[in-house]
């Protein structure tokens, strides 16, 4: 069952979330972050990855913590979710198109985390948004998750689209990554014989 529960609790934020790597997609998402919920969604719907995710945070402050936390205590579960890693894929890339944009995702389950981000948004808001937090919810989920990922945004004019572009890739890597190669079950995929340390 690679499944996993984090709760993180600080003074800025409280979180409680699940994931199922071998769901459908399902999604309860709450963080008070409506932009943020539906980019979550996004992740859990084209991943099919199912989310639980509920996040109380200092929004009267601004939405960073918010997201940053949820970035960390999802990273934290799909990695103990991952377990030891036999028979995953461990590699993906793709692009994704989104109207007029067009990203690019790499991802590398390592164990070895490190995030490349070169994307660009021609306004510092989406709503209330600060478009900055999408490269925060990267780094933090990449750190955590112990992913090597890359994420280039190759062109693009609407916000909303880049954004969405980048959450729907990542969802797609991370859909092809996590899954199971029938033709090396219960195979680490590293010459070392192990991954993530």
């Amino acid at each position: 069952m690679r499944q996993a529960s984090i709760t993180r609790a600080t003074k800025e934020t409280q979180i409680r979330l699940s994931v199922d790597l071998d769901g459908t997609g399902q999604a309860v998402i709450a963080t008070g972050v409506g932009f943020f919920d539906h980019m979550l969604d996004l992740l859990a719907r084209h991943s099919r990855i199912d989310m639980n995710i509920e996040a109380k945070g200092d929004l009267h402050i601004d939405f960073h913590h918010t997201v940053e936390d949820v970035g960390i205590a999802l990273g934290q579960a799909v990695r103990q979710a991952l377990g030891d890693m036999r028979g995953v894929t461990r590699y993906a890339s793709l692009h994704l198109p989104m109207d007029e944009t067009l990203t690019r995702v790499a991802l590398d389950i390592s164990g070895r985390p490190f995030l490349v981000f070169r994307t660009d948004f021609p306004a510092a808001k989406i709503g209330e948004f600060d478009t900055e937090l999408v490269r925060e919810f990267f780094q933090a989920f990449a750190i955590n998750a112990g992913l090597t990922l890359h994420v280039e945004t190759l062109y693009g004019a609407n916000a909303h689209h880049i954004a969405e572009s980048c959450f729907k890739g990542l969802a797609r890597a991370l859909r092809a990554a996590v899954a199971i190669d029938p033709a090396a079950a219960g195979e680490i995929p590293s010459t070392k014989g192990s991954l993530g340390g």
